[in-house]
């Protein structure tokens, strides 16, 4: 048990009409935290009403409240058990309030989930513990309410508790306990219940008292989110809150999402009496550097070995709020701690059934349900998966003034693109070439390209490849083809298939291909490279030779021809991170040409493809053994 000065936040969810508002009243009598005067002025006021002592009124201060016997508002109360203070949170349980339920929860330590028993688990009480789950709570019990009014029958009992353990089971939960209760009698809250002697578990109360207080993420890497930037004398202070871990003056610490580098100077602290030498998590401080590195309100700290992801693209897990639908692309605002970003639906993969947990594809997110998504920004975004540091995790999305989703990130599938974004060589200087791109051109008979094709497994690059290059080859080209397969045999020989190697794989072929070019040559590339931001590297490093064709074949197609057996290996769980099966391809937005194999033959696409090579780099019509 652990004991704390500081109030535990516990939130109270379930359905609508389940208990909640009446334990919470009844709770705090029980224990002896109702104000002075309180229990006069709720019996007062319910003998006006003509009803029975109502124990809700205690928090129901909305007088729509009162009138419509449900909760709109989240209302914190203070209380306190003989072991420590607690601040109780009773968020509405009506799904017409569910944004109020998730802004109530998101503060809290750990959640009491209230199932009436005769009723069992509801629609809103899975809902409800789903939204626990996405918000990174583990610490739940679950009381079963309402046993007076079946009998106090324990086989009642034990089938909700059956019930109950299954459902969050299923998301990845398991309830600290499971406390059967009769809320407006006060049994098993504060005392324990006469009428149920077959139950010998713990009293609410018991249950709270034996939740851990949630300690400061000292063990997890170090996130210092910037929240502001102070000049005093000739000094400039970066000021936040340390969310996670620790560090040092002298430590070095790498600044996300612009990859800059600086050493700690000082850690500074108000009215502190001595010189501060260390900053841990759950402190404010401010930092000075021994460089004058441009940081901003929205940068993360960290330690390089530790830094968080940097992306523009993530899947995401979410509740829409919004009473429109959401719909791929739409642009909202992204916001992750201090740090805002413009944010496009790139893709909405899949509907999540809070009843059943099914996964069904969709093409909007209705009001009050939950998607996988994919979003995608324009710029570098540092995030953290949410299962690794739910801090850093965590997202809301806003349309103008209104909040109307949230959500957790998944970085699975994507590559950290940190390292693409870094030169680590020193004293460069780059040479000129003393021949002119104009002068191979007109030697060659073409101008120097890269031919890029892109598409799923089986779609058919390779082949297309090969035939290009003997098209071209007939007509003059100095061309040749860069094979995935055959690269990685050699050159990329030391990557695997993960994000970060599949990225390298194609930062190299890309600078090769962009080399090939600008000696002139058509290269003609048959890569996968499934992730747009490593084919954007591409263009980018060859420039305006840089042309990209999309073998657009589909999913069902390609599977279908699996030439090397990969799709069913794929499927079996032979091979881990398989694209389109197990890892994301994000089609090109616009490239310069589209073929599809799947409803063009193989000659007509590498006509297709050779007609859009004489277009662009032809110099002059050239033929051998015409």
């Amino acid at each position: 048990m652990t004991t704390s000065l500081n109030p535990m936040k516990i939130v109270v969810v379930g359905h609508v009409d389940h208990g909640k508002s009446t334990l919470i009243g009844r709770l705090l009598h029980d224990t002896g935290s109702l104000p002075d005067g309180k229990l006069e002025e709720l019996t007062a006021l319910s003998e006006r009403r003509g009803m029975p002592l109502e124990w809700s009124f205690v928090l129901d201060a909305f007088q729509a409240e009162r009138d419509q016997a449900i909760t709109i508002d989240t209302t914190q109360i203070n209380f306190a058990s003989g072991q420590r203070p607690y601040v109780i949170i009773d968020a509405p349980g009506h799904r017409e309030f569910l944004k109020n339920m998730v802004s109530g929860a998101a503060s809290a330590e750990a959640a009491v989930l209230v199932v009436d028993v005769a009723e069992g688990m509801r629609e809103q009480s899975r809902r409800h513990a789903f939204l626990l789950h996405l918000l990174g709570l583990r610490q739940i019990v679950v009381v079963v309410n309402k046993m007076d009014l079946v009998g106090h029958d324990e086989a009642r009992f034990r089938t909700v508790e059956e019930q109950v353990r299954a459902y969050l089971a299923d998301i990845g939960l398991s309830p600290d306990a499971i406390v059967p209760v009769a809320a407006r009698a006060g049994e098993n809250l504060a005392a324990r219940a006469d009428a149920m002697p077959w139950y010998d578990g713990p009293t609410l109360v018991e249950a709270l008292d034996a939740l851990s207080t949630a300690a400061a993420p000292l063990e997890r890497p170090l996130r210092l989110p910037i929240q502001d930037v102070y000049k005093f004398d000739e000094r400039r202070i970066l000021v936040g809150r340390v969310e996670a871990g620790s560090f040092r003056v002298g430590d070095e610490l790498v600044f996300s999402p612009s990859n800059r580098r600086a050493r700690v100077r000082t850690i500074e602290a108000w009215n502190a009496p001595v010189a501060k030498l260390e900053a841990r998590a759950g402190e404010v401080v401010g930092v000075t550097l021994d460089e004058q590195i441009f940081a901003e309100r929205g940068d993360v700290a960290s330690h390089e070995a530790s830094a968080p992801k940097l992306t523009n693209v993530f899947r995401a897990t979410l509740f829409w709020l919004a009473e429109r639908p959401l719909a791929p692309g739409d642009t909202l605002k992204l916001k992750v701690g201090p740090d805002e970003a413009s944010v496009t639906v790139e893709a909405i993969e899949n509907a999540i059934d809070t009843q059943t947990l099914g996964r069904a594809p969709t093409d909007a997110v209705g009001h009050n349900e939950v998607a996988e998504v994919v979003l995608r920004t324009r710029e570098m975004l540092s995030l953290d998966d949410h299962r690794a540091n739910p801090a850093g995790g965590r997202f809301v999305l806003v349309d103008g003034f209104d909040t109307v989703a949230g959500g957790v990130v998944s970085t699975e599938g994507y590559p950290d693109q940190r390292e693409a974004m870094r030169v680590k060589g020193t004293n460069l200087y780059e040479v000129d070439h003393l021949l002119s791109a104009q002068g191979r051109a007109f030697r060659n008979g073409h101008r120097g390209g890269v031919i890029w094709m892109t598409g799923l497994s089986g779609a058919g690059k390779s082949t297309l490849a090969m035939r290009v290059e003997q098209r071209l080859f007939a007509k003059g080209y100095q061309a040749f083809v860069l094979d995935g397969d055959n690269v990685r045999r050699g050159l990329n020989a030391d990557l695997g298939f993960s994000p970060d190697d599949r990225a390298e794989n194609i930062r190299r072929v890309g600078e090769v291909a962009a080399l090939f070019a600008e000696a002139g040559m058509i290269v003609v590339t048959a890569f996968i490279s499934p992730y747009r931001s490593d084919r954007d590297r591409a263009r980018a490093a060859a420039g305006d030779a840089f042309h990209e064709v999309h073998v657009a074949a589909d999913l069902a197609t390609c599977e279908g021809r699996d030439p090397k057996g990969l799709y069913r290996r794929a499927r079996a769980g032979e091979i881990g991170d398989f694209t389109g099966v197990s890892a994301p391809y994000e089609p090109p937005q616009a490239p310069e040409l589209v073929v599809d194999t799947s409803r063009q033959s193989i000659e007509a696409c590498v006509d297709a493809i050779v007609a859009y090579v004489d277009e662009p780099l032809a110099v002059r019509a050239r033929a051998v053994g015409a």
